[in-house]
């Protein structure tokens, strides 16, 4: 199997027991990174999973909440400093729509030292990307578009894999039925699924404008997936939520169920 997902985090914005979602997307060797979580645990997650900042050169962020983007800061930051050390070769692609990346950008000059901003725009290059546009990625075809999200302009993706193998990632809202064209009959669906359904009284995810592990079972279902891929979940049932999130998607899904854990490694 030459393909992996490897799951950096699993949590949802205000986690402590585990890390913010966000994860990498690996084919024949070449990385996507996906998001990058709220702080410098970006730094100890990457460093857990066995994986070096100088193997990462494309960057995907889905959008500017803090729990996605404020690691990006870090991941900037971490290999700017091995570019200054001529550790690092080659440039670090950063792709988004224009307004994570001004935020971005806009942190980093507030935050980052002369000597490692004036990389960005000479090896740290950030793609703005439009909806529905298609470009190449970490030796991947992706397509961009927008999840029509009621909180913050966000951008999901679809990555053909070298093998064929396409890989929807709807980011960490409720799917909206006009990116159907783009997530149907794909071989992986990444979504959110904030908490059980018998628990959305506990956790309120309809009011956070997120899905139950029910919903998205259902949402596989329709949308004709052969394999199910949640994350962004809340943190007070990590002991069960692999097991129990499972059984609940399954509820009204056949296809194949993941719930990883943190630093959790998806072989496919």
């Amino acid at each position: 199997m030459d393909n992996r997902l490897i799951f950096l985090g699993t949590g949802n914005a205000l986690v402590t027991r585990c890390f913010n979602t966000c994860f990498i997307l690996e084919s024949e060797g070449r990385r996507l990174m996906v998001d990058a979580g709220g702080g410098n645990g970006i730094l100890r997650q990457m460093e857990d999973a066995g994986i070096n900042f100088d193997t990462i050169h494309d960057l995907y962020l889905t959008h500017a909440h803090t729990d996605h983007v404020m690691g990006a800061v870090w991941v900037v930051r971490k290999v700017t400093s091995l570019m200054s050390q001529g550790k690092y070769d080659g440039e670090l692609h950063i792709y988004g729509h224009e307004k994570v990346l001004r935020v971005l950008q806009t942190m980093c000059e507030m935050m980052l030292p002369g000597k490692f901003l004036k990389m960005i725009g000479k090896q740290v290059l950030m793609v703005e990307v439009t909806d529905g546009e298609h470009f190449e990625a970490a030796g991947m075809h992706l397509v961009a578009f927008d999840i029509h999200s009621t909180k913050e302009k966000q951008y999901g993706f679809t990555a053909t894999l070298r093998d064929g193998t396409r890989v929807a990632c709807l980011g960490d809202e409720p799917f909206n039925a006009h990116c159907r064209c783009h997530v149907a009959d794909a071989d992986w669906l990444l979504s959110e699924a904030f908490c059980l359904y018998d628990a959305r009284e506990v956790f309120k995810p309809y009011e956070k404008h997120h899905s139950t592990a029910l919903d998205t079972g259902r949402l596989a279902k329709e949308l004709n997936v052969r394999h199910l891929v949640m994350y962004h979940t809340e943190d007070k049932t990590l002991a069960t939520r692999k097991k129990a999130y499972s059984e609940e998607a399954a509820k009204e899904f056949d296809g194949e169920v993941f719930v990883p854990d943190d630093l959790e490694v998806i072989f496919f």
